[in-house]
């Protein structure tokens, strides 16, 4: 057996997670799955991402906890992955507020325990799911990998700058190949119900008003899930160097009542805004730097907005209620 054709996914049942397997088993890969169904959200919507994946003799699940270390190294002892991705994470900026420790928890002490697994069974290569989040408030723009990340704006975007640092850590010490891949505000079908775009499309469908956090001028660099996951098997393939760090984004923002202007335009709907006060741990902006990804991973976002909204339109009104 290559060991390279078996792939180790943590958080493969979520959003990101389900889409890149779908692409792992077309891939004829042998597929681990991890993931703990976090009551974050409701646990039916990822058993419903992950139904066709259980149909395929390439793909095993495993219902486990990343902070249950003895059940993961069980996993990894008998799986003997060669590559892990891991996108297991307590997602979300403003729960991280009222919950930072949680977030620590599973963030840190979780990557840490798949990072040791890593060690432990020789795996060939980890690439780990960080975030746009980790810039805080940086005020240039578009961020670089190479800006510094003094300005962190809340838990999460800390617990996922300190995962970071213990790749960095664990490439230096025990030479593990790691890629650190920076996702900027990915959107598309499965995506969380708690996030924007899938938030407000449910809400006007039933129509509903929507809230809109500040005045409306916050922007985001949002990213189709295809591409994001085109830039994750990318990273699979990348053998230049043993640690590097690469943002995965579409290097478009847009200002938060221009996206509402777009889902009206994708859904036929018109939106009945409410405005509302600004949230702790928001950041102003995300706009990425690709320009590192598109030379050395050939990364290429292939999803303007609109296109990416139609599709995700499309899904809404054949699946959501």
């Amino acid at each position: 057996m290559n060991k390279l054709n078996t792939i180790l996914v943590t958080g493969g049942a979520g959003f990101i997670g389900s889409h890149l397997i779908d692409k792992l088993l077309d891939m004829g890969k042998e597929v681990i799955c991890i993931d703990n169904f976090d009551p974050f959200y409701g646990i039916k919507l990822k058993k419903t991402n992950i139904r066709t994946h259980l149909t395929n003799p390439n793909y095993t699940m495993y219902e486990e906890d990343i902070r249950n270390i003895s059940q993961i190294d069980e996993i990894f002892k008998k799986t003997k992955p060669g590559i892990v991705i891991h996108l297991a994470a307590k997602a979300g900026v403003r729960p991280s507020v009222e919950d930072p420790k949680e977030y620590s928890e599973v963030n840190i002490n979780g990557s840490l325990n798949i990072l040791e697994c890593c060690v432990k069974y020789e795996v060939k290569k980890f690439i780990n799911g960080s975030s746009s989040s980790v810039y805080g408030l940086n005020k240039i723009v578009p961020f670089n990998e190479t800006h510094p990340l003094n300005k962190i704006a809340s838990p999460y975007a800390a617990t996922k700058l300190a995962v970071e640092g213990l790749c960095h850590t664990f490439n230096n010490i025990y030479k593990l190949p790691i890629i650190n891949l920076r996702f900027f505000t990915v959107y598309g079908p499965r995506q969380r119900p708690d996030l924007a775009i899938r938030k407000f499309m449910h809400k006007m469908l039933n129509n509903e008003p929507i809230s809109i956090y500040g005045n409306g001028e916050t922007s985001r660099d949002y990213t189709y899930v295809d591409d994001i996951v085109n830039g994750i098997i990318n990273s699979i393939n990348y053998e230049k160097s043993s640690y590097e760090i690469f943002n995965l984004g579409n290097s478009s923002p847009i200002e938060l009542l221009d996206l509402v202007n777009s889902i009206e335009n994708s859904l036929g709907i018109k939106a009945n805004i409410q405005f509302e006060k600004a949230q702790k741990g928001d950041v102003p902006t995300t706009y990425a730097d690709i320009s590192k990804s598109i030379n050395k991973l050939h990364y290429s976002p292939q999803t303007p907005l609109k296109n990416g909204l139609d599709e995700m339109a499309s899904w809404m009104k054949n699946n959501i209620n």
